[in-house]
């Protein structure tokens, strides 16, 4: 069988996916993925065959429409994400011309997109085929799926469509604990933490008796791109009495490690998570699913008002803390971290989750709901 898989928007979004797409490929099956060109290296470190469909950056697509003028930026939490829906639709609409290309000359059987990945059901509308639709994180507001179908409706209406396909399977990859009350009718799987593997250090997989936190605004953080939100994190963390990682991508990692004076690079986050006490972070999909997944508690500070809601599932569950932008106070934030990893019932509640996450079908499992789509 030859799978598709469609994503984009930041190395984040094929970390997500790679699971899925690994276990189809050792299954037997042909798997490309299609993305554009920030994500390759991502693509291309996990093992997979990838395709560039778009030289353009999400970011782009954020900060400026189709014509290329720039969007006006707005403080409105609803207009900021309904803007996310734009700029994916954005995306999608960009993606479509390449993505037939490359369909018609390789013939996939089934697509799989991720979750704001809106170019995959249309092309799966176009070519007769299933499609399925992966969650990259603990859930998307409907708002944003409204607005990219806004966006889309030229390309909708050109063929003949009134919306955005329906999907034939849904997988969700966040526990069913922590899940909204909306949230999608779906097929569970695992989260299997991935990232690109630099060559690993012992203390990288071993840690002293200090406590050990870990900090990171994601893997898009660059001057002028939560750059300021990452040093000024890190400073409110300077008096507490632990060892502080900062993650960060290789090409700001330097810049970091000179304004902030700790230990700055690209951490293997599949692999030093483990040996954590705390994560602290923006409150990104994927960073939140790896704390949960290895039960390590979180202090959430999210940079994007579509993450608040996921962090308040966390919160309220017991295995973490959120700050809202503007109470980060640096005693507030100092404060939170310290209870975190003093407080025994935070460690008690992750541990609790994880178990539910290592109770969750596996890759491999969920792919046979795929192939019975064909």
């Amino acid at each position: 069988m030859r799978i598709l898989f469609v994503t984009g928007g930041s190395p984040a979004t094929v970390y997500a996916i790679t699971p899925l797409a690994t276990a189809a490929r050792n299954a037997g099956h042909e798997v490309l993925v299609a993305s554009n060109q920030e994500t390759m290296a991502a693509i291309a470190g996990a093992g997979l065959p990838g395709v560039c469909v778009s030289t353009v950056p999400i970011r782009h697509h954020i900060t400026h429409d189709r014509s290329g003028a720039p969007v006006d930026k707005s403080d409105d939490p609803e207009r900021q994400m309904r803007s996310i829906g734009h700029a994916f639709g954005r995306m999608a609409a960009l993606y479509q011309e390449p993505l037939l290309e490359l369909a018609r000359a390789w013939r996939p059987e089934v697509v799989v997109g991720g979750t704001l990945t809106f170019s995959a059901p249309v092309l799966a509308s176009q070519l007769g085929v299933p499609h399925v639709r992966h969650a990259w994180d603990s859930g998307e507001p409907a708002v944003v799926d409204v607005a990219a179908e806004l966006e889309m409706r030229p390309e909708l209406e050109a063929l003949g469509l009134d919306g955005i396909p329906a999907s034939d399977l849904l997988i969700d990859v966040c526990p069913p604990s922590v899940r909204p009350d909306d949230a999608w009718d779906a097929a569970s799987m695992r989260w299997i933490p991935c990232n690109l593997q630099p060559p690993l250090e012992p203390w990288m997989y071993s840690r002293n008796e200090a406590p050990r936190v870990a900090v990171t605004a994601g893997t898009k953080t660059a001057p002028g791109y939560f750059f300021d939100y990452l040093v000024e994190l890190v400073a409110k963390l300077k008096g507490l009495d632990a060892e502080i990682l900062v993650s960060a991508p290789t090409a700001v990692a330097s810049e970091l490690r000179e304004v902030t004076g700790m230990r700055v690079g690209w951490l293997p986050f599949d692999v030093v998570a483990r040996t954590c006490d705390l994560l602290v972070h923006h409150a990104g999909g994927g960073t939140a699913l790896t704390g949960m997944a290895y039960g390590v508690p979180q202090l959430l500070i999210p940079n994007m008002p579509k993450l608040v809601a996921p962090s308040e599932r966390l919160a309220a569950y017991g295995a973490a803390r959120m700050i809202l932008p503007g109470d980060d106070t640096p005693d507030a934030v100092a404060g939170a971290a310290s209870d975190l990893l003093t407080a025994p019932s935070y460690r008690e509640r992750a541990r609790s989750l994880a178990k539910e996450v290592a109770g969750m079908p596996l890759p491999a499992e969920v792919l046979d709901l795929v192939e019975k789509l064909v």
